[in-house]
């Protein structure tokens, strides 16, 4: 990756130079006339600067850079990716381990008055650790490298955090704030328009998280069991919810073992459950072999959405982050009900 980008910042020198040679009052126009430069990698993040900029977004270039069903853990920036980084006026990343491409990509950034917001960064302590809960299919791999290391005495790895952190309604409302004060610093001259934006985003925000409180409280049911990856951590640690996965929500497996089938089928027998859950773009096999070995074997398949495959075209059509959290709510409430 190191020499990926040291390939894409020298292209960039090369054509620092040509830009050069134009003459100052070209140069001067082009300042002018130039629209404010804003990435982020994710649709959230996208979705949160465009409610907040409002009828302003039309005076800015905001990118995606996400833009194409690729999931966050997977992703890979191109040159075209690491150019637009490079010069913008503002970008806005997660931070977590999937992020490490982003420290070379800043430190060899054109633009040295550019604006930085790590989501995690910003929300600091309240950032959860990746959990291993029973019966998930990497307890027993991250079990044994941990043993393998403890007997060669080598120091343990450092803890990896869930990036997942947009998923929180009670954590988008401090991260909107943030990056609405952010504009505010790179465009004085929108300052109002931006915190009486963010003021009436984060309000529907507030209603949206007394709506999921409301649901829980009301909900017979207090727990979810996913035949998938579980990027909803923070969304059930808000509101007090338990649950059981195939796999932790930043795990790259894709085949569950016989073991962490049984388990969880059990684990639905024991509880009652009637409700199996997965994420979006799931082929479902998981969920489905866990309801084919559960007793009653007649549990309906849920899919809550975690927005990692969202794309800007979605967006053009009306999917907004609100209407996401929206429906995963109405799925919520079907699954605890």
């Amino acid at each position: 990756m190191k020499k990926f980008l040291t390939v894409c910042m020298s292209i960039l020198a090369f054509c620092g130079l040509f830009s050069g040679c134009g003459s100052q009052s070209e140069q001067s126009e082009v300042s002018d006339n130039q629209k404010i430069s804003i990435v982020t990698t994710i649709f959230p993040e996208y979705d949160w600067v465009r409610e907040i900029m409002g009828d302003e977004a039309e005076n800015a270039e905001i990118t995606m850079l996400l833009d194409n069903g690729i999931d966050l853990h997977n992703y890979q920036p191109t040159a075209d990716d690491i150019i637009k980084i490079s010069s913008c006026d503002m970008f806005i990343y997660v931070g977590g381990e999937s992020d490490k491409w982003v420290e070379d990509a800043l430190a060899e950034a054109t633009n040295k008055d550019m604006i930085v917001v790590n989501l995690m960064d910003v929300l600091g302590d309240t950032v959860r650790e990746e959990e291993i809960i029973e019966g998930m299919e990497s307890e027993k791999h991250e079990e044994e490298e941990y043993e393998g290391v403890e007997k060669e005495g080598d120091e343990h790895e450092e803890a990896e955090y869930d990036e997942h952190v947009w998923l929180s309604v009670k954590n988008a409302s401090v991260l909107c704030r943030h990056i609405a004060d952010s504009l505010c610093g790179l465009d004085e001259e929108n300052h109002d328009v931006y915190e009486k934006n963010v003021a009436a985003y984060v309000e529907k925000l507030e209603k949206l998280d007394k709506e999921y409180e409301d649901a829980v409280e009301a909900a017979s049911v207090k727990t979810l069991l996913f035949g998938d990856r579980f990027p909803f951590r923070y969304l059930v640690d808000d509101y007090g919810l338990d649950y059981y996965a195939a796999f932790a929500g930043c795990s790259a497996e894709t085949e569950a073992s016989f073991e962490t089938i049984v388990f969880l089928a059990d684990k639905a027998d024991e509880l009652g459950l009637s409700k199996i859950m997965q994420v979006e773009g799931s082929d479902g096999s998981i969920a489905r072999t866990i309801r084919d070995n559960t007793a009653s074997k007649d549990q309906t398949i849920l899919t809550l959405d975690s927005m990692q495959a969202t794309t800007m075209k979605d967006a053009q059509e009306g999917t907004s982050y609100l209407s996401i959290m929206e429906k995963n709510l109405d799925v919520l409430k079907e699954a605890l009900a």
